[in-house]
């Protein structure tokens, strides 16, 4: 489980502006265009960077038909070594992405946001743990309708309450996330 992150840490990771929210996280009911929107921009990825991309999957809230999201489409790039920035970051720059957050200590995070669609690219290297849980957690989400329903209600509070940055909403549902990812793995969650 990733820790919440004070505000320095957010801007320790940070690259380029903080973005601070202006209102309320804006969460919206599913919109069928968003696995369109993320086969486009997979396409883009692959283009550009050949096998270099070896895995892209679509996930977030967006990638469970049905579940209410932030209307960003959140992608999973995989690549052989996340920290070699060398070796994809300037190709993904050449077609508009922008590298906006890098977490040295946390997997060798990188997260890009996509030049005309609202994209969050979360970028790691092939074989981290992480990857395993972010697609088990979009599984289970897609085929339990119990624990999608746990999630929405949950998005749907917390996006309520004041946050200063998205981070700390995301941050705040962690405790969710877990719970479902315990059951999941067929744990007590």
């Amino acid at each position: 489980m990733k820790t919440p992150l004070t505000e320095d840490e957010i801007r320790t990771h940070t690259i380029g502006e903080m973005q601070p929210l202006s209102g309320r996280v804006l969460i919206v009911d599913y919109d069928p265009r968003w696995p369109e929107f993320f086969r486009r921009e997979a396409d883009r990825i692959r283009a550009v960077l050949g096998g270099r991309a070896l895995r892209i999957e679509h996930t977030g809230s967006t990638s469970v038909p049905g579940l209410a999201a932030k209307p960003i489409i959140d992608m999973l790039l995989v690549v052989t070594d996340s920290a070699d920035e060398a070796a994809y970051v300037p190709a993904l720059e050449r077609v508009g992405y922008v590298l906006r957050i890098r977490e040295s200590n946390w997997h060798e995070h990188r997260m890009f946001q996509a030049p005309d669609t609202e994209v969050n690219l979360h970028v790691f290297s092939s074989g981290c743990p992480e990857i395993d849980r972010i697609l088990l957690f979009r599984n289970w989400l897609r085929s339990n309708a119990t624990d999608r329903d746990l999630y929405a209600r949950t998005k749907l509070t917390l996006a309520q309450q004041e946050w200063r940055y998205v981070q700390n909403y995301a941050d705040a549902k962690s405790a969710v996330v877990e719970e479902i990812i315990g059951r999941a793995l067929g744990r007590d969650g």
